[in-house]
């Protein structure tokens, strides 16, 4: 009986001691998790991921292949921030979906291009061809301007960002234009005579926006890839140093090195 006291009374002070320790440290304080596209922005995190690590701070990263789940996870806290898309489609978005996302910093610009495996030049484009395009909102307007700027469709405003198919006043080859998620244009490109892609797909289909593009955004594209937040941690700290490391010198010069064009530093 002594014995089984003593037992209880040992057990007691424990659980005691227990109450009175604060408990271990996650580490999450010192995580920040990133969404991402691929090619090039899951690519520039894990270059920028080792020296993070050394000033403290650890990124996770999480790939995605869409353009929605990245922000309607972000905007649900599930994830801190992301990066992947341009001031335009975040302004749709949020109107879209109700979200209040912010941008943070600006990073690059990814030249739009238009690809085909049938004809050599836009110009032999034949009478009635199957083009495809984004059937995002901001990035079917911008495929839309793409085309007008090089005399292949008129649109009603030319500086329209967000136009439609139904801006198109004049169409003199009769194309024939396919909506498609901006994911599934690269694996249409043997389907269609020629389809508007986004160079971060392009580049993880092996395509060369350099070399394979019949038509290309020139490298004064306003649309900036956007290191994305919220309204409640963009001044977070470890955002701040985030968003630091994605615009540092060395950044630029891996971007300018590794994709030659095709990613082009906007700070």
């Amino acid at each position: 009986m002594l014995a089984r006291r003593a037992l209880l009374a040992s057990l007691a002070v424990l659980s005691l001691a227990a109450c009175g320790q604060k408990p271990a440290a996650s580490g999450a304080g010192d995580t920040l998790t990133v969404a991402a596209t691929a090619v090039p922005h899951a690519e520039v995190l894990e270059f920028i991921k080792p020296k993070l690590a050394a000033q403290g701070l650890k990124i996770d990263i999480k790939v995605f292949n869409d353009y929605v789940q990245p922000n309607i996870q972000v905007a649900e806290k599930r994830l801190d921030v992301n990066y992947f898309q341009t001031l335009p489609y975040l302004e749709t978005f949020n109107a879209d979906k109700g979200t209040t996302l912010i941008p943070v910093i600006g990073v690059h610009i990814e030249p739009l291009g238009a690809y085909s495996r049938k004809v050599k030049a836009i110009g032999a484009l034949p009478d009635g061809a199957v083009v495809a395009i984004p059937n995002e909102g901001s990035n079917e307007g911008r495929a839309l301007l793409l085309l007008a700027r090089n005399g292949v469709i008129t649109l009603g405003d030319p500086n329209k960002a967000l136009s439609t198919l139904k801006d198109i006043t004049a169409n003199p080859k009769n194309l024939k234009f396919k909506e498609l998620e901006g994911a599934t244009l690269p694996r249409v490109l043997d389907q269609v005579d020629l389809a508007v892609i986004n160079t971060n797909y392009a580049l993880d289909a092996k395509l060369d926006p350099s070399k394979d593009a019949l038509l290309i955004e020139d490298k004064n594209s306003p649309y900036v890839n956007y290191l994305v937040g919220r309204p409640d941690n963009k001044d977070d700290p470890r955002v701040q140093k985030l968003a630091k490391a994605l615009t540092s010198p060395e950044v630029k010069a891996f971007m300018e090195q590794k994709y030659r064009g095709a990613v082009v530093p906007a700070f």
